[in-house]
C-alpha cells in the first residue's frame, strides 16, 4: 500500500463514529423580535415541564439553569435568553408533542431580539445595522456575537447532526410596519436559511405569526395587512392568525394567555402540514397550596405579614412575591422545596412537619440565597438569614418571658482591644436587680458565653433567648444573679483559607484575656476573682471554652460545652496533660459540664466517659430528640446555670 493510500486509510478509519441522524427528531428554527423573544412572565401552567420530547438547543449560555449554548435540554421557559419571558414557541412545542406520535421528538432553536429590524437577520446588512443599533439593544446583539443570523445557522447545522429541520417560525414586522421592502427582505432571510442549511422550501415552510391587534387598537396594527399578504411573496409561507389573542396593557405585546393561544396555533398549523390532526395540550397545574384554618403566625414573622405560618402538624407555609422570578426554592432544615407560582406574582411552599425549635432558612431565586422579607433576620450560616420558630408547648416556658418575673437587660457595648488594635462589639446581660438602689453596691459573678461557628454575639439573645432563661431561673432561685457577656469570638467568618482547628477563632483568646475581661471588670460591678468567673459555649464556642479555660485556669473555675466541637481529645496529652492530674483539676475547676442533643452524634458522651475514666469530675446532659440546633442549646444552658457560682 503506497503512502498516500495509507494516510487516507488511517484518516478515514481513525475518525470517531458519528451517531445517526434521528429522522423522528423534528427541529424548528424560531427567530424574530420581542413577541418571539417573549415579553410575558410565565404562569404556573407554563412552568410545568412538557418532558423530554420537547427540547431546546440554547442559543446563549444560561448558568442559572445549567444550560449551555448548543447542548439540548428540556424546553421550559425562558427559551430565548435568561430573563426573557414566555414565547409562542413554548406552546408550539407542547402542541406538537401532544399531536404527533410518541416516537417523535420536537426541538427548537430560538434567536430573537426585541425591536430588531428584519435587516438584523440579513448577512449583508447586519454589520451596518449593529453600528447604528440603539444602546438598549446592544447587549442583546452582543449575546449573539452581534450576528443573530449566524448564531441561528451555526446551531442549526449542529442540530442537523441529531435530527431533521421541519420548519421556520418567525414573529417579526412591528419594527418594519409600513416598509414596502419588508416582504422581500423576509424572503431573503428565508432563502438564505434554506441555502445555508440545504433545505427544500416545499419541506420546510415559513410560519409567520401576526401582530397584537388589541381589538383594532394595537400599536402596530398597520403591520397586520403586510403580514397577511406575505404568502403572495413567499408561496411556502403560512400566516398564523392573532385574532382574539389577548395582549398586555402596552397593546404591543401579548400577555401570557395570548402567547399560549398563538403558540398553539403555530403548532396546529405545523401538525396539519405534517399530516396529523392537532390536539391541544391539557396541562395539569400544580395543586394549589391550601393553608389550613388552624395555621398561625409564629413569633419570628414580621408584624403585618401573613406568612410564614405554621399549622397544628408543625408544617410551615411560606409565600414570597417574586414576579420576575423563573424558579424559586425554599431551603430549610437541610431540605429544598420547589415553590409554586400562584399566577399573581407570588410563590408558595409548604414543608414537611418540622421539629420544634428555631430554624434558619433561605429563599433561593436564580441560584442566589435571599432572606424572606417577611421574617425577622438572624445572623447564622456566616451571614444574615431568615428564621422561623416552631413552638414547643408549655415545656418551653423556661425560655419565654413570664409575667411577674423581673426582667434584666441586654446591653450593647463597644470596647477597644489593644491586642488587635480594633473596636469590638459585645452584648452584656445584667440581672433585673443590677440597677436597683438596694443592689447599687452589689457585685456579681460573670459568665462569658460564646456562640457557634458562623454565628455572632447576637445569637444567644435572639435565637437562644438567654435573657428570658436567666430571668426565669433567677426569679425561681435556680440560678444566682450574674452578668453574662457575649462576644463574636472571631468565628463569624467561615472556616477555611488555610485555617486549622487550632487557629480558627484563636485570635479571640488574647482579646478575651487582655482586653474583654479587664473592660468588663472596669465597667461593670463584677467579682473579679477566678471563683466568680465562668465560661461556656455552644459548638465551636465550646471548643473555645476548653482552649481558654484550660490554658487560663488561674482566671476561671466553671466551664461548660454545649455540643462542643471537641474532637479527638487525647486525655493524656491535651492541654499540657491537665487531665492526667485529676486531683489538681477537680480542685481548680469547680464544675465541668458537657451536653448535646441525642440526635447529634458529636461524640459528647464518649468525651464524658473518657474524662470520667481519667478521674475527672464531669456532668453530662443529653437533650432528648434534638439535633445541632438552638433548642438543644437552650436546654443545655438551662441545666448548666443552676450549677455555677454555687458553694
Amino acid at each position: 500500500m503506497n503512502r498516500f493510500l495509507l494516510v487516507l486509510f488511517v484518516a478515514i478509519f481513525s475518525q470517531p463514529s458519528l451517531a445517526a441522524v434521528d429522522p423522528d427528531f423534528y427541529i424548528f428554527l424560531c427567530f424574530g423580535q420581542s413577541n418571539m423573544e417573549g415579553a410575558a412572565r410565565p404562569e404556573a401552567q407554563d412552568l410545568v415541564s412538557p418532558g423530554p420530547r420537547f427540547l431546546l438547543m440554547p442559543a446563549v449560555d444560561d448558568p442559572q439553569r445549567g444550560r449551555k449554548m448548543g447542548e439540548w435540554c428540556e424546553a421550559t421557559p425562558p427559551l430565548c435568553r435568561p430573563n426573557t419571558g414566555l414565547t409562542p414557541a413554548d406552546w408550539f412545542g407542547r402542541t406538537l408533542v401532544n399531536s404527533l406520535p410518541e416516537n417523535i421528538r420536537i426541538g427548537v432553536i430560538h434567536v430573537a431580539i426585541g425591536g430588531i429590524d428584519i435587516k438584523g437577520f440579513l448577512p449583508d446588512s447586519i454589520a451596518a445595522y449593529v453600528k447604528k443599533a440603539p444602546s438598549w439593544m446592544k447587549g442583546m446583539l452582543e449575546a449573539y456575537d452581534n450576528n443573530p443570523y449566524q448564531r441561528l445557522v451555526t446551531l442549526a447545522k449542529k442540530a442537523q447532526q441529531d435530527g431533521v429541520i421541519k420548519g421556520v417560525l418567525m414573529h417579526q414586522g412591528e419594527t418594519n410596519t409600513g416598509d414596502p421592502k419588508w416582504a422581500g427582505m423576509v424572503q431573503q432571510v428565508y432563502d438564505n436559511l434554506l441555502g445555508d442549511l440545504q433545505l427544500k422550501p416545499e419541506e420546510v415552510n415559513l410560519y409567520v405569526g401576526n401582530i397584537v391587534q388589541a381589538g383594532g387598537q394595537g400599536v402596530c396594527i398597520g403591520c397586520k395587512k403586510q403580514i397577511d399578504e406575505l404568502p403572495q411573496t413567499i408561496h411556502t409561507c403560512q400566516v398564523i392568525s392573532s385574532d382574539d389573542c389577548t395582549n398586555g396593557p402596552d397593546r404591543l405585546h401579548f400577555d401570557a394567555a395570548g402567547y399560549r393561544e398563538l403558540g398553539c396555533r403555530y403548532g396546529e398549523a405545523v401538525a396539519r402540514f405534517l399530516g396529523y390532526e392537532p390536539v391541544r395540550p391539557q396541562v395539569e397545574l400544580p395543586q394549589k397550596i391550601e393553608v389550613p384554618a388552624d395555621a398561625f403566625i409564629p413569633e419570628t414573622t414580621i408584624p403585618g405579614s401573613d406568612f410564614p405560618k405554621v399549622d397544628s402538624q408543625r408544617r410551615a407555609y411560606f409565600r414570597v412575591q417574586a414576579p420576575e422570578a423563573r424558579k424559586v426554592v425554599l431551603d430549610i432544615c437541610g431540605k429544598k422545596y420547589d415553590m409554586q407560582p400562584d399566577g399573581q406574582g407570588a410563590w408558595m411552599a409548604v414543608t414537611d412537619p418540622l421539629v420544634v425549635g428555631f430554624h434558619y432558612y433561605f429563599i433561593n431565586i436564580g441560584g442566589q440565597n435571599f432572606i424572606d422579607p417577611s421574617t425577622e433576620t438572624f445572623f447564622g450560616c456566616n451571614r444574615e438569614a431568615g428564621g422561623i420558630e416552631i413552638p414547643e408547648g408549655s415545656e418551653g416556658d423556661y425560655y419565654r418571658p413570664q409575667q411577674g418575673v423581673p426582667h434584666g437587660q441586654v446591653r450593647s457595648i463597644y470596647y477597644y482591644a489593644q491586642s488587635t488594635a480594633e473596636w469590638r462589639h459585645a452584648l452584656v446581660y445584667t440581672p433585673a436587680d443590677y440597677d436597683s438602689r438596694k443592689s447599687i453596691k452589689r457585685r456579681y459573678p460573670v459568665l462569658y458565653l460564646q456562640h457557634g461557628m458562623g454565628e455572632d454575639e447576637t445569637g444567644w439573645s435572639k435565637q437562644g433567648h438567654m435573657q428570658h432563661i436567666m430571668d426565669n431561673l433567677i426569679a425561681s432561685g435556680e440560678a444566682v444573679p450574674m452578668i453574662v457577656v457575649m462576644e463574636s469570638g472571631d468565628i463569624k467568618a467561615p472556616f477555611g483559607h488555610g485555617q486549622t482547628f487550632e487557629s480558627y477563632g484563636a485570635s479571640f483568646y488574647k482579646v478575651m484575656i487582655n482586653d474583654l475581661i479587664p473592660y468588663i471588670d472596669a465597667n461593670f460591678r463584677t467579682l473579679t476573682d477566678r471563683d466568680n468567673r465562668a465560661m461556656a459555649g455552644l459548638s465551636w464556642g465550646g471548643h473555645q471554652t476548653f482552649d481558654l479555660v484550660l490554658k487560663n485556669m488561674d482566671k476561671f473555675a466553671w466551664m461548660g460545652a454545649f455540643s462542643g466541637a471537641i474532637f479527638n481529645l487525647d486525655v493524656k496529652t491535651a492541654y499540657d496533660g491537665v487531665f492526667t492530674r485529676p486531683d489538681e483539676f477537680n480542685k481548680k475547676i469547680h464544675y465541668l459540664y458537657v451536653s448535646a442533643g441525642s440526635e447529634e452524634n458529636f461524640g459528647t458522651e464518649a468525651l464524658a466517659k473518657n474524662l470520667r475514666d481519667a478521674g475527672i469530675k464531669i456532668d453530662l446532659y443529653i437533650s432528648p430528640g434534638t439535633h445541632h440546633e438552638w433548642l438543644t442549646w437552650r436546654r443545655c444552658f438551662r441545666y448548666f446555670l443552676p450549677h455555677i457560682f454555687r458553694p
